[in-house]
């Protein structure tokens, strides 16, 4: 019998051949083989339990599992063959506009995720800008517009792609959102709008959203400019109408025009999905609509990306009938408790000092160091990652905080009060390791995966 045949017969001939990598294979081999070959090298990734770093959904329900299977092959956008997933999309625009408070008839659409959403809410608040201009025969040569540094990134991704000027307010140490005093001296008539955050990954408090509003209705009357709010709720707009419903921050708020979230954040979705919803239908701007006579039927578009699955819409929509607002508020409240124990469990142990835990906050801790080491955050972060396999990020603020250097863990879905404990037992674990050894080699750090984002 030659190798190969024993191969066939007795286990896979990729655990004594390496793994195809560098050029496109000759020949193919059996399903399990391919199967258990891709299984193989996912196992060493971390695990999903352990990530307090990402802010994306880890797991769902066996049922919301089974509907996303069956309907992997669905293309979403196809809405002739597929109607009632174009259908099911709208369904859960029209509940989100109810959940942000929408005054009546408006509009929005899935993307990909908070990114694709942000492109085209920023894009709509550009030519709506535009319009007004043009209609007032005034320059349209030099947009801008204005946020804080506590954005991700992909604010300035959009200013850079789409020639729009950034005028980012910084931050400062005890200060990592923004408001009104903030954004006031950055204002003029080629302000296109204001981004308000709704959640930041930093440290996930708010922008002050009612103080942002105020001022752009102040200057709307006294300066003849009309400025729109667009929120950018990735993380908190799945929070906020649950653990704090009467705070003001949608569009209860007259210039909140547009607001973006993750399904697969809070949401309670895997990725990929976000969605995108305005204040009114006038508020989306009828340039970025195209209309097309595809296989049969005229469809309204106005996102960036086309072929795209249907099953993570059908499992937001399953979330949403499945939950609805007892659910989640369940859901998020009981993430909100084990975040509260985590930092009381941190607060008491006398190393470490919790940011804004007394401040409406994503269910998460915000923490640093207190008083003077010989080693910081990141050396945490690294023995945490090499003792236990935890991914708790550590990352400095953006300027002009980027001497604060913090932690900060998420109170998930899946973890549980006793694993709540064990983390706090692990990072004092960590911490006395830290104190005999001193701090990490600089190394071990590179090793660690740090960043905060989406």
């Amino acid at each position: 019998m030659t190798k190969r045949d024993d191969a066939a017969l007795f286990g896979n001939r990729f655990l004594t051949v390496p793994a195809p990598s560098e050029t496109f294979p000759e020949e193919g081999m059996a399903a399990t083989d391919a199967m258990r070959l891709v299984d193989v090298d996912l196992a060493m990734e971390g695990d999903p339990q352990r990530n307090l770093a990402t802010f994306v959904t880890t797991w769902m329900e066996p049922e919301a599992q089974r509907l996303i299977a069956e309907n992997l092959h669905r293309n979403f956008i196809d809405h002739a063959e597929y109607p009632i997933s174009a259908e099911i999309e709208q369904r859960c625009v029209r509940m989100l506009a109810d959940l942000f408070h929408a005054p009546g008839r408006t509009t929005g659409c899935r993307t990909q995720g908070s990114s694709e959403a942000i492109m085209l809410g920023a894009l709509s608040l550009k030519w709506k800008w535009r319009e007004r201009r043009q209609a007032a025969g005034l320059s349209i040569d030099r947009p801008n517009l204005v946020f804080g540094g506590d954005v991700h990134v992909v604010w300035e991704k959009f200013c850079r792609y789409f020639d729009v000027e950034p005028r980012i307010v910084p931050l400062a140490e005890d200060k990592y959102t923004i408001g009104p005093e903030d954004v006031e001296p950055h204002l003029d008539e080629n302000t296109i709008g204001v981004v308000a955050v709704l959640g930041t990954t930093f440290t996930g408090h708010k922008d002050d959203v009612v103080g942002i509003d105020k001022l752009l209705r102040d200057v709307r009357e006294k300066r003849d400019l009309d400025i729109p709010i667009h929120v950018d709720g990735a993380s908190g707009a799945f929070v906020w109408p649950f653990l704090y419903p009467d705070s003001k921050w949608d569009f209860r708020l007259e210039q909140v025009r547009s607001i973006n979230v993750s399904g697969h954040k809070y949401g309670l979705v895997y990725p990929g999905i976000g969605w995108l919803v305005f204040r009114e239908e006038a508020d989306l701007a009828k340039d970025l609509v195209f209309y097309e006579n595809y296989l049969g039927k005229t469809d309204a578009t106005f996102t960036l990306n086309f072929s795209t699955g249907a099953s993570m819409v059908l499992a937001q929509y399953y979330n949403f009938v499945r939950l609805g607002r007892q659910g989640y508020t369940y859901v998020m409240k009981a993430m909100q408790e084990n975040a509260r124990a985590l930092a009381d469990n941190l607060r008491s142990s006398g190393r470490f000092e919790v940011i804004g835990s007394d401040l409406e906050q994503l269910p998460l801790v915000a923490f640093r160091l207190a008083g003077e080491h010989a080693y910081d955050e990141s050396d945490i972060a690294w023995q945490l990652s090499a003792e236990r396999g935890w991914m708790v990020p550590a990352y400095t603020l953006p300027p002009n905080a980027e001497r604060v250097k913090i932690l900060r863990a998420l109170a998930k879905e899946t973890l549980s009060r006793e694993q709540i404990d064990r983390l706090t037992q692990d990072i004092a674990d960590a911490c006395r390791t830290l104190d005999d050894k001193g701090a990490t080699h600089s190394i071990e750090r590179t090793q660690v995966k740090r960043g905060t984002g989406y």
